[in-house]
């Protein structure tokens, strides 16, 4: 009954919030159907640049019968809650990281494994392969469709008290890390002790001490200014972690087979937009961390992929369609 309870207040934030776009008044392009989508990102995040393409794409490819309208910053409940209403039908789309989609589809945990990937072109390479199309069916028993999946790139370690550039720097420090018992297994295996904790709950609980520090993309800790309580940022690259967007099976399916197919094609464009939106924007977010003085730190790197090698065996291992998966991942990687 809470549930149900948060669900019809989530819905009527959708129906009474003002979804915030990114045209300027008059421009945005606004099909016969809105999709709402929301995320956690805020609205200068590369995710949500991406999603107006893919939404703008879409109307025109539709002629004008579909747009997406964005509701970022948590806006709608953090990302649990968001693929919980795609779930149930309150909400229509979701991006959401690739940790929230596991307890309904374990065997995403592969492609949120520390050190699989060789590096993000390896990763755009796999996402625009085709060769996730089984991994993603498995969601549709839990009404919603992945429809894509993106990364901001590289996270890192960032503290609050000092350097971390080796397991033995780690240990003892809790470690905000994303809610899925891959991430905490893999925070724990590297050194520190992985807590999970929604995103807008992580610069005060660094500030207070709760948390010694969190691991994110460059983007992402100063887009939300998590520098400021923890400016060491450590360069352990031990996650590439997907955000995946998706739609909910009820909703997908009332549409034409011709505009599933132009949703399908927006998306899948728009994957390689993304990626260089995010390569463009590290040096930038970089540059801009270092004038408010963070101090960047490079890692003993295979120190912590040696701690973390149980872990991927573990998880490539543990039924057939994340062995599956995983040689695909191989396959995929730099010759």
């Amino acid at each position: 009954m809470k549930k149900v309870i948060s669900l019809l207040l989530a819905l009527t934030m959708v129906l009474s919030l003002g979804a915030i776009a990114f045209a300027e008044e008059g421009e945005a392009k606004v099909g016969e159907t809105v999709l709402r989508c929301a995320f956690n990102q805020t609205i200068d995040n590369p995710e949500a640049k991406t999603i107006q393409k893919i939404s703008d794409d879409l109307y025109d490819a539709t002629e004008g019968r579909y747009s997406i309208e964005i509701y970022p910053s948590e806006q709608l409940g953090d990302q649990a809650s968001t693929l919980e209403q795609v779930n149930m039908g309150v909400l229509e789309m979701t991006m959401i990281a690739n940790s929230v989609i596991e307890p309904y589809a374990p065997d995403f945990a592969i492609l949120g494994t520390p050190y699989v990937y060789d590096s993000v072109e390896h990763q755009e390479r796999l996402f625009t392969s085709g060769k996730l199309d089984e991994l993603y069916a498995t969601t549709e028993a839990s009404n919603f469709i992945v429809l894509s999946a993106y990364s901001l790139g590289p996270r890192n370690l960032y503290t609050k008290d000092g350097p971390v550039t080796n397991p033995d720097e780690l240990s003892g420090l809790q470690i905000r890390v994303m809610g899925s018992d891959t991430c905490v297994a893999m925070m724990n295996a590297m050194g520190g002790s992985g807590v999970t904790m929604g995103q807008g709950d992580v610069y005060s609980a660094i500030q207070t001490g709760t948390l010694d520090g969190a691991e994110n993309n460059i983007i992402t800790y100063v887009d939300l200014l998590q520098y400021e309580v923890a400016p060491y940022y450590n360069y352990t690259g031990h996650l590439m972690i997907p955000d995946e967007l998706v739609i909910n099976t009820a909703t997908f399916a009332a549409m034409s087979e011709e505009d599933q197919a132009a949703l399908k094609k927006a998306c899948l464009d728009s994957i390689p937009y993304m990626f260089q939106l995010c390569a463009d924007l590290r040096d930038e977010y970089t540059a801009k961390a270092e004038e408010m003085g963070v101090t960047f730190s490079e890692a003993d790197v295979a120190a912590f992929q040696e701690r973390c090698q149980d872990l991927i065996d573990e998880v490539a291992n543990k039924d057939d369609l994340s062995k599956s998966v995983y040689e695909a991942i191989l396959s995929e990687r730099d010759s």
